[in-house]
C-alpha cells in the first residue's frame, strides 16, 4: 500500500480523535488566596505549560475554609493555593484536604517541609512573611501624633478610630494576629489588649490585605497586614511604613493543599508539584506583587522583602494554633469579648 494512500485512510480517524486529545488535558479549580495581581498570572503561566484550562476564584484564608467545609460532600474545587498555614492546618486535621508527598519535598526550605510533616502531608508551605503594621505618614504628622514602634503604642487614646485589622474569622492574616497576641502577651492580658485595641479599630475588614490598600489611600492611618503586603503599597508610591513591633512578632507559612475528593485529582498534583518549583515561584516576583519568603530553595528572594533576620519574630506555635480546637475556641472569645464591645 503506497503511505498516501495509508495517510488518507487514517487522516478521519485522527481529525477525529484530535478534539478528544485536546480534551483530555481537561480543566482545574483554583481556589487562590493571594493577590488577584499574582493569581492571574500563576494561572497563565500554568494554562500555557500544561494546555489545562483553570477556573479560579480569588477570597481570604478564612472564607475558602469556611467554603472548602461546606463543599465537603460535594468538592467544587481541586486546589487551594495560598493564604495563611493556620486555617490549612485546621483543613488537614479535620480530613478536608488530601494527603499527596510531592516529589519537589527535597527542594523546599525546612520550614516548609515541617509544615507538610505536621499536617501528614495535606498542606505546605509555599511561602513565608512576617506580621506587623504600616501606618500613613502623612495622616500621621498631620495630626501630630508621635510614631507608633509597639503592639502597645496601638491601643493609645490618639489612635482612636485610626486602626483598621481584618475580622479574625474570615481573614487568615487576622487570625495569625490574634494567635500572636496571645503568645506574646499570654491569653488573658492578650483579650485585654484586643478589647482596648477595639476601641480604635474604624473597621474589621473581611481581606487581610485590605487594611494596607486603607491606609495607602488614607481611608486609615494604622493597617494591621502581614509586611509585605504594605511592602507592596509602598513600592506602588504610597507613603507608608512598616513597623516590626518592639515586642515580637509572629509570621505566617503561606500553604497550599488538594482539597479532598478533587474532581480533577491528577490536575491538581500537577498544579502542586508544578508550585513549588523555582520557576512558579518567581511569578509573582516577576509582576512585582510578592515579597514573601519563597519556600524552593533555588527560587529568588526580591531584595526589598522584608529580611527576617531583622524582625524580632516569636516562635510562632503552628501546630497548636492551627488546630481546630484552639482556633475556634479563640475564634469564639473574641467574637463574644471583642467583635460585640461597643466602640
Amino acid at each position: 500500500m503506497r503511505i498516501s494512500t495509508l495517510l488518507r485512510g487514517l487522516l478521519p480517524a485522527l481529525l477525529f480523535a484530535l478534539p478528544f486529545a485536546a480534551a483530555a488535558q481537561g480543566e482545574l479549580v483554583v481556589y487562590c488566596t493571594v493577590q488577584e495581581e499574582w493569581c492571574r498570572p500563576m494561572v497563565a503561566a500554568f494554562e500555557k505549560k500544561f494546555g489545562i484550562k483553570v477556573l479560579m476564584t480569588r477570597k481570604s484564608a478564612g472564607e475558602f475554609y469556611a467554603q472548602i467545609k461546606a463543599e465537603a460532600a460535594n468538592p467544587r474545587g481541586d486546589i487551594w493555593w495560598g493564604g495563611t498555614g493556620d486555617p490549612h492546618l485546621q483543613a488537614a486535621e479535620e480530613g478536608l484536604t488530601e494527603p499527596y508527598k510531592s516529589p519537589m519535598l527535597s527542594q523546599l526550605q525546612d520550614w516548609a517541609v515541617r509544615q507538610a510533616e505536621e499536617s501528614k502531608y495535606r498542606t505546605v508551605g509555599i511561602y513565608a512573611g512576617a506580621l506587623g503594621y504600616t501606618y500613613n505618614t502623612d495622616l500621621l504628622k498631620k495630626k501630630g501624633i508621635a510614631e507608633p514602634k509597639c503592639w502597645a503604642d496601638l491601643i493609645k487614646p490618639e489612635f482612636k478610630d485610626e486602626v483598621q485589622v481584618a475580622n479574625p474569622n474570615s481573614s487568615g492574616t487576622s487570625y495569625n494576629m490574634l494567635a500572636t497576641i496571645v503568645q506574646i502577651m499570654g491569653e488573658d492580658k492578650a483579650f485585654d489588649y484586643l478589647k482596648k485595641l477595639h476601641r480604635n479599630v474604624n473597621q474589621y475588614t473581611k481581606s487581610g490585605a485590605a487594611p494596607a490598600r486603607a491606609a495607602a489611600t488614607g481611608e486609615t492611618m494604622v493597617g494591621i497586614v502581614f509586611q509585605h503586603d504594605a511592602l507592596y503599597q509602598i513600592l506602588g508610591g504610597a507613603p507608608l511604613k512598616i513597623v516590626s513591633p518592639c515586642e515580637g512578632t509572629g509570621y505566617e507559612i503561606g500553604s497550599m493543599s488538594i482539597i479532598k475528593g478533587a474532581k480533577n485529582m491528577e490536575n491538581a498534583k500537577k498544579w502542586y508539584d508544578w508550585a513549588l518549583t523555582p520557576e512558579a515561584q518567581r511569578i509573582g516576583l516577576d509582576a512585582k506583587v510578592s515579597y514573601q519568603l519563597p519556600s524552593n530553595k533555588n527560587a529568588p528572594v526580591s531584595p526589598l522583602a522584608p529580611k527576617f533576620s531583622e524582625i524580632k519574630l516569636i516562635n510562632y506555635d503552628f501546630a497548636k494554633y492551627g488546630s481546630t480546637a484552639e482556633r475556634t475556641r479563640l475564634l469564639s472569645r473574641w467574637d463574644k469579648e471583642v467583635s460585640t464591645l461597643p466602640k
